[in-house]
């Protein structure tokens, strides 16, 4: 069987009559070089397929983001610069021939951002010299004690500091900036220490090892800086402020979905409903914060982000983000619910419950603008005014519930409790829109909490007053 279908084994010759039958004049089996033909077209017919299918994916992927296509690119040409040094005999001769070390180099610590190349670079260099530093020392203290002893001494020193440096990579802060550079000092300490016990000139040779390191460290960091240069910083910025703008379309699409008449509903729901999962990409972003922020660290002053840029902070304004995304997934799930609300109640709370939203979003579009531009908003502190004032109305307005509702709710309660009956419908029915009010309310004191972190980072960084605003004061964001 192959497809579903009966494979063939036969070749049949038939001739259709005016009558309308059918005659088989001959009928030849296949022999097995025609099946094999069949089976070989069938496979390479597939392979084209998937062949096409991943090369239309790698497309799209450029296509969507080029700097990944470029990215690329300065590798191939960092590559073929320091394949230079191999190729070419005068170069060659001059790094004693472990050139090999210095494309070994660009293959290991060119990244796609500056950021993260430096920190590759300063790591690899500057394990490879502490190591190479112990190593000659021990090598030393090992040749003193003796032929007999030398191997004993070697030995040690490798188990102690081996283990030293692997545990030095579990405590947080030399896992955060240095792993990589503890990685390559056990490596280079094994080699010079070990290697020295058969080599003769041993200086040469880590002399050699640490020149073709720098070399292809320089190389790295001098492709990275200089063509289409990718800032670990400046990713870090786009991503923040692409998360704000992604919070807001999820609690514009939240309530407009919920809140909208059927017939709207049903035409816009696919638009509404793909908006309302943008808060998914917010949640799944704190590794890309962290790992982003830490690169940033090692990156010189470039652009608007001056020496010292508080990266930290931006983790901080991630965390406030982050807790807002939750509050929307759990709004979200309460709004799918299958236990509907009442209509007359929906229409109670539906006024101030999608004011509430609106303004809590125009908050975040602020913030978001801010983010982007890099300065103050002197105008910030009246939507949030705004916002803190539909919080007071939809507290009123739940504390005003229709007294027929909250005479259902008490009759099913006080039925419940008597258990003379379970019918507790009535409060089933209002709990959902209860919990999606409430949520709301909590929502617009998390927003709160992300004013005051972009807040405290707009003093850190220094952003300018938004020149809209017409005043040269600085007005504080809440």
């Amino acid at each position: 069987m192959t497809n579903g279908q009966e494979l063939h084994t036969t070749l049949e010759w038939r001739v259709h009559a005016p009558d309308g039958t059918v005659e088989i004049l001959v009928q030849e089996e296949l022999g097995p070089r025609w099946r094999l033909f069949r089976w070989m077209h069938g496979l390479v017919a597939e392979f084209i397929i998937k062949l096409s299918t991943f090369m239309l994916k790698a497309w799209n992927i450029g296509v969507n983001d080029p700097k990944k296509f470029i990215h690329c690119l300065k590798v191939g040409t960092a590559l073929s610069l320091v394949s230079l040094f191999y190729y070419m005999r005068t170069l060659y001769e001059g790094v004693g021939g472990n050139a090999m070390w210095a494309v070994m180099t660009v293959v290991v610590v060119f990244e796609y951002s500056i950021g993260a190349t430096l920190y590759k670079c300063v790591n690899r260099a500057a394990g490879t010299l502490v190591a190479g530093v112990l190593g000659f020392g021990v090598h030393w203290m090992a040749i003193q004690c003796g032929e007999e002893i030398e191997p004993i001494v070697l030995e040690i020193s490798v188990f102690l500091l081996a283990a030293a440096a692997t545990f030095s990579r579990f405590i947080p802060t030399v896992k955060a900036r240095f792993d990589y550079g503890a990685m390559v000092f056990i490596l280079t300490f094994c080699l010079v220490s070990i290697s020295g016990y058969r080599v003769d000139q041993l200086f040469e040779m880590a002399h050699h090892r640490l020149l073709t390191v720098t070399l292809g460290a320089s190389i790295c960091i001098i492709t990275s800086m200089l063509v289409c240069p990718i800032w670990a910083g400046q990713e870090l910025h786009a991503l923040i402020t692409r998360n704000l703008e992604k919070l807001s379309e999820s609690l514009d699409a939240c309530f407009i979905d919920f809140f909208a008449d059927r017939g709207v509903k049903n035409v816009s729901h696919g638009y509404f409903s793909k908006m309302n999962q943008a808060y998914k990409c917010v949640l799944n972003s704190k590794t890309s914060e962290e790992s982003m922020a830490n690169f940033a660290r090692w990156e010189p002053a470039h652009g608007d982000f001056k020496f010292r840029h508080p990266w930290k902070q931006y983790l901080k304004v991630g965390a406030a983000i982050r807790s807002c995304a939750y509050c929307i997934e759990t709004l979200n799930g309460c709004i799918n619910s299958d236990i509907r609300a009442p209509e007359t109640l929906k229409k109670h709370l539906k006024d101030m419950c999608v004011s509430l939203s609106s303004y809590s979003s125009n908050v975040i579009k602020e913030l978001a603008a801010m983010m982007k531009t890099m300065t103050k908003s002197s105008s910030i502190h009246i939507s949030i005014g705004q916002m803190n004032i539909a919080v007071y109305e939809l507290q009123d307005a739940l504390k005003n519930v229709p007294s027929q509702v909250v005479v259902q709710i008490l009759q099913a309660s006080n039925n419940s409790i008597n258990k003379e009956t379970t019918n507790t419908r009535p409060l089933l029915e209002i709990l959902p829109l209860a919990t999606i009010a409430s949520l709301l309310i909590e929502l617009a004191s998390r927003v709160e909490v992300i004013v005051k972190e972009v807040n405290q980072l707009a003093d850190q960084a220094d952003f300018a007053l938004n020149s809209n605003s017409g005043s040269k004061e600085t007005h504080s964001i809440t």
